[in-house]
């Protein structure tokens, strides 16, 4: 069972300007909101979702800048699961489990060889999406 983003106790959330230094401030954000939870980066999750954090980012970056100027990365967790999501104001919605997305099927086999799930939210308005990715720790 996945539990609910909105009842995980950790929160931080990140906005950065939809360029190629994004993904490694959302990176270094993302290690710093775990060490700040006491998750170890030495976790054997934490590697991967690095990964999958960084091909999201670059995927907004190389994908949706022309229509979002800026990307918002949340970061949720607790004491057994980490989610993030990346969201930019892009409406194109990418499918996820379609081998042929480049760096989704990174994320996606990444995300699923971990026990994970993948979820792409529309934004109410129909301007946006985020994708929000939760993996067991």
């Amino acid at each position: 069972m996945v539990p609910r983003i909105e009842k995980l106790p950790w929160r931080h959330v990140l906005t950065v300007p939809a360029m190629g230094p994004a993904v490694r401030v959302a990176r270094e954000t993302a290690e710093l909101a775990l060490t700040e939870w006491g998750v170890s980066l030495r976790h054997p999750t934490v590697g991967p979702a690095l990964l999958i954090l960084s091909e999201l980012v670059t995927n907004s970056v190389r994908h949706a800048a022309d229509r979002s100027p800026n990307i918002t990365v949340v970061y949720a967790g607790s004491k057994d699961t980490l989610a993030f999501a990346v969201h930019d104001h892009h409406p194109y919605r990418p499918p996820l489990h379609d081998p042929g997305t480049g760096g989704l099927g990174t994320v996606m086999e990444l995300t699923l060889g971990l026990g994970g799930t993948a979820v792409t939210r529309p934004d109410t308005d129909g301007t946006g999406k985020s994708i929000w990715i939760t993996l067991p720790l």
